[in-house]
């Protein structure tokens, strides 16, 4: 996924939102579809995808505030298994991914461009950018909505 421009940028923030928030929509019977044998059902996923958004706008925000922060990852199965993705109801994640995702949009406006160059290093990836996060979050998100597509169209 390349980003052009701001613009570009925008445009899949607000599209990648308007599609999963459609997917919170989903009922009961559709969530627990998965995409392969021993991969994470919809309802994982779209949780595991309000916590990923709360981590990278952190990530976002604090080259910004800090000088070259160090970063972790997070393991992002583990978060799966001990926060209980699956019997955990979706309401509270859909506003939390809705909250952080208009923020992050609210945002990209004024630093994208200009403080795009700021650098952190990632425990696992190293030295990135706050313009390669960005990018990130928009790449992250469709991946796995790629990946509830596939859950739907192959266990429908």
């Amino acid at each position: 996924m390349e980003f052009n421009s701001l613009q570009d940028l925008m445009e899949g923030l607000e599209d990648t939102k308007a599609r999963t928030l459609a997917y919170y929509e989903l009922p009961e019977s559709k969530l627990y579809l998965d995409y392969g044998l021993g991969k994470w059902c919809i309802k994982e996923i779209l949780h595991h995808l309000a916590d990923a958004e709360t981590v990278l706008y952190e990530r976002l925000r604090r080259p910004m505030a800090e000088h070259q922060p160090v970063m972790w990852g997070f393991a992002q199965d583990e978060w799966c298994k001990e926060l209980r993705y699956r019997d955990t109801p979706l309401d509270i994640d859909k506003e939390v991914y809705t909250a952080v995702r208009n923020a992050i949009i609210s945002m990209a406006p004024r630093y994208y461009e200009s403080h795009g160059h700021l650098p952190f290093i990632h425990s696992r990836m190293g030295l990135r950018t706050l313009k390669d996060e960005y990018e990130k979050v928009v790449w992250h998100n469709e991946n796995h909505l790629k990946q509830i597509e596939m859950a739907l169209a192959t266990k429908v």
